[in-house]
């Protein structure tokens, strides 16, 4: 059903993933778009987590789609876990596939925190091919030790499936007082993590820096400096490793939390604000 100002309201539906898991989709479609994006989420949240951003974007002429990964939100599956370590990557080919078809032109895609890595991965990897990227507070390094690292990957092969906490400090997703209350008030949230998923997430963010030259679209990359959840060297080095490449936009937001798009005022706006020129000047 469509608003009279062209916005259409919230869709949902599911999508079967390859091997069959239905992964639940949100859809902001908008008669008026001339583009769209796909958001990915990031680690324990969801895709209602989204819908101020999707206003934000609507309001810009874009239609916007954002799904549940696995393990997460109304998709079903054990929280934080993954069958196999490409799950997440594949998944997002199937939903970002489908969406392309329902479109005149290809979605630009955005990933935040896990879902960043998610995003850089599978486009470093040519699994897809956005026109354009916007990667938030990327999951590329994180803050545990390396004997941690390496008891993930131990784990990953004795007890993929083992349910730990994800240990990520919830006061220091964003400096709005109302975040933080609002998110452990959540139902849809999860703090889990399997040692699968954490060695996905420590691997694909090595390899992500490490492949930073390789890229090849235009990519906006949002760094949070005082950010807890994620380490924001990961994301200097990406930069730094991309030095020669004329794709890549780092914008440093130095006091800020991981939540970049859920910061206080005035920060937020600022935030957005470097989202919207950049959109601009893509065109």
């Amino acid at each position: 059903m469509n608003h009279p100002d062209g916005h259409g309201s919230e869709q949902t539906q599911t999508l079967a993933m390859a091997d069959g898991l239905p992964v639940f989709v949100r859809d902001w479609p908008s008669s008026r778009a001339h583009a769209a994006v796909l958001v990915v989420h990031g680690l324990g949240e969801h895709s209602g987590r989204y819908q101020r951003l999707a206003t934000w974007f609507h309001a810009r002429g874009y239609a916007v789609r954002c799904y549940d990964q696995r393990g997460h939100g109304h998709t079903p599956g054990r929280r934080g876990a993954l069958t196999h370590p490409d799950d997440l990557l594949e998944d997002l080919v199937m939903v970002y596939n489908d969406y392309a078809r329902s479109l005149p032109k290809r979605p630009l895609l955005l990933g935040h925190s896990l879902g960043g890595l998610v995003a850089a991965r599978s486009v470093l990897d040519r699994r897809i091919q956005p026109p354009a990227m916007v990667l938030s507070s990327p999951a590329l390094r994180t803050w545990e030790p390396s004997w941690r690292r390496k008891l993930a990957a131990t784990l990953a092969r004795a007890l993929p499936n083992l349910p730990l906490p994800n240990g990520l400090p919830f006061d220091k997703l964003s400096h709005d007082p109302k975040v933080e209350p609002a998110y452990r008030a959540d139902p849809l949230r999860h703090g889990w993590i399997t040692p699968r998923l954490a060695d996905f997430i420590f691997r694909a963010g090595d390899t992500s820096v490490a492949d930073a030259s390789r890229l090849t679209i235009p990519t906006l990359l949002l760094v949070a400096g005082a950010d807890k959840l994620v380490n924001p060297s990961g994301s200097r080095d990406f930069s730094t490793g991309n030095w020669a490449g004329s794709k890549l936009t780092t914008r440093y937001f130095d006091s800020l939390y991981h939540e970049l798009f859920n910061e206080a005022e005035p920060a937020r706006s600022q935030v957005l604000k470097q989202l919207g020129d950049w959109l601009h000047k893509l065109g």
